[in-house]
């Protein structure tokens, strides 16, 4: 159904213009669309503009549209057209809309609201504590702010109408009972995760790290910031941060232990927890810093299994039995090629897989080649070869040339080949020592991949996404529960890339255009988002998030 013009002359040769309402039919033997008039408007001269424009609002009304007469008498005059809108309605603000709307629809799909609404019901409590953790977790992943952050500044600049109204200390109080139930919110939320993306959770790796504190002094007895060496090898107050993740790098638990727990001292309480979830099971794994003869016979006494990286050029059984075992690898990937080494006999034998990746190993090849070449440079360009010279002192000093360097009888400074030589038998090389005979070598050899994972996690928890520091909590159970709601974030962060796999930078680049604009005039207020940019409306189709109406709230102002 369409508008027509058509035209007739008259004999003094004027030309009068009709207007009419038509719609096209086949015709039922030439089978041609012909047009049929349904209703004539009259003469363009004498039409009732009135009756049109009458009629334009009764179809937007169902259609859900609005006309805008901008040449309408009951205006007075016609609308500026520098203006763009009626002289009454004012554009109040602009807010970020899409990824809150993804970070909303994921704390759902994960049983986030459900868990915590149930607990809110089961105590008979009134205050929106369910909407203030999600407005906490939502922060994190948007733009990470301190709780006072959250309420004064972040929640106002974002579309998040379910979280308006919210007060300060209800975000405190929402801590306080998520602490309360932190054993039921994981297990819940774990197992919901699992079903929902058919998880699979035989494997669990597990690493720590370390959250510091800007104070000069250690809390009193039973508190848990005390001095402690950082994982950025820095000395105070800290606490410690144990994660354990799928081969995913899905979270499954968490814990905070005081600053001064060894790694070792971790192990049973987790392992513990981790048992009554009916898990597969739980496979340690960490990386050099944990090898040890006795770190490895507590982990066998709590954890039962264990996959631990080991330093080759310290350990005279890896560098005289492992690295030289001959035979071929089994080529799993381009960059992933593994055999098994059994050293020792009985009981006492200990299982190694080495792990070789041929692209890394070139790089460090071309690498080495290029430190060599500087070398030779820096040796031929001084006549005084002595290593008491201070250029010799320097390179001596320095972490990239000494392992290359030695000094001969007669005090002068020389490139040692042997030692070129004993490093090249490393490249793109590393291997992992366990003592589960059961593991598969595919599973052994990506073990290692998995302990990247996590340390992939924490990076995001502590510095690039969701930056789980600095705290600024003092009281324990608020530190474990800020940390638990970093988790979360990371938990929904890593939902997100799998499910579109992209980093969730990327994808938050492109959610930022979807945005919300206030209008606002003398009896009503609405939100309207705007279009939709491909790049938005694809990450919303992988994550199956239904697109947002146009309008998405009219309210009367008065």
């Amino acid at each position: 159904m369409y508008l027509r013009t058509t035209k007739r002359k008259n004999k003094d040769g004027s030309v009068v213009e009709y207007y009419q309402l038509a719609h096209n039919e086949r015709h039922p033997v030439t089978r041609k669309p012909v047009a049929k008039i349904i209703h004539n408007f009259g003469r363009t001269d004498d039409l009732d503009r009135d009756q049109l424009v009458r009629l334009c609002r009764s179809i937007a009304r169902v259609c859900g549209l609005t006309v805008l007469d901008t040449l309408g008498q009951e205006q007075g005059q016609a609308l500026q057209t520098e203006a763009g809108l009626p002289s009454d309605l004012k554009i109040k603000k602009t807010v970020s809309f899409g990824s809150v709307l993804t970070i909303e629809t994921l704390w759902e799909r994960l049983g986030l609201k459900k868990t915590f609404s149930d607990i809110v019901r089961r105590k008979r409590l009134k205050a929106p504590y369910e909407r203030a953790l999600l407005a906490m977790t939502a922060n994190r992943l948007c733009e990470p702010e301190s709780k006072l952050g959250v309420w004064d500044r972040w929640i106002s600049k974002v579309y998040l109408p379910s979280c308006d109204g919210l007060k300060l200390k209800q975000m405190y109080e929402a801590m306080d009972l998520f602490y309360d139930h932190v054993s039921e919110v994981e297990e819940n939320v774990f197992f919901q995760t699992a079903n929902l993306f058919n998880l699979t959770v035989d494997l669990i790796f597990y690493d720590t790290t370390t959250a510091s504190f800007s104070i000069d002094q250690e809390d009193e007895k039973d508190n848990l910031r005390k001095f402690g060496h950082a994982k950025e090898g820095t000395w105070g107050p800290q606490v410690v941060v144990a994660l354990a993740v799928t081969r995913e790098g899905i979270p499954v638990r968490c814990w905070v232990f005081a600053g001064n727990t060894t790694d070792v001292d971790t192990v049973e309480r987790v392992r513990a927890d981790l048992r009554g979830w009916n898990l597969g099971r739980a496979l340690f794994v960490a990386d050099a810093g944990m090898n040890s003869e006795d770190n490895r016979a507590e982990l066998a006494r709590a954890c039962g299994k264990y996959l631990l990286a080991c330093r080759m050029s310290s350990v005279s059984e890896i560098k005289q039995s492992v690295l030289s075992k001959r035979g071929p690898y089994t080529v799993f990937k381009d960059n992933l090629h593994a055999k098994e080494v059994i050293v020792g006999d009985g009981e006492r034998r200990n299982r190694y897989i080495l792990c070789y990746n041929p692209k890394e190993a070139e790089r460090q090849r071309k690498h080495r080649v290029g430190l060599i070449e500087l070398l030779e440079y820096e040796l031929n360009r001084h006549p005084d070869k002595t290593a008491s010279a201070q250029w010799a002192i320097d390179l001596l000093a320095s972490k990239r040339f000494k392992r290359y360097l030695s000094v001969t009888k007669t005090n002068h400074l020389r490139i040692d080949r042997g030692k070129i030589r004993e490093a090249a038998r490393y490249d793109g090389k590393w291997v992992i020592e366990t003592n589960d005979d059961t593991i598969s070598l595919e599973d052994a050899a990506c073990g290692y991949k998995g302990l990247m994972v996590i340390e992939r996690c924490f990076r995001s928890l502590k510095r690039t996404q969701i930056k789980m520091t600095p705290m600024y909590h003092w009281v324990p159970r608020r530190i474990e529960t800020h940390v638990r709601l970093c988790v979360l974030a990371l938990l929904i962060e890593r939902v997100a890339e799998l499910s579109c796999n992209k980093p969730w930078h990327q994808m938050r680049e492109a959610l930022e255009r979807l945005q919300v604009t206030k209008f606002e005039n003398s009896s009503h207020r609405f939100f309207h988002r705007n279009e939709l940019a491909p790049e938005t409306a694809n990450i919303l189709k992988l994550l199956k998030i239904k697109i947002p109406k146009q309008v998405l709230e009219i309210e009367k102002t008065c």
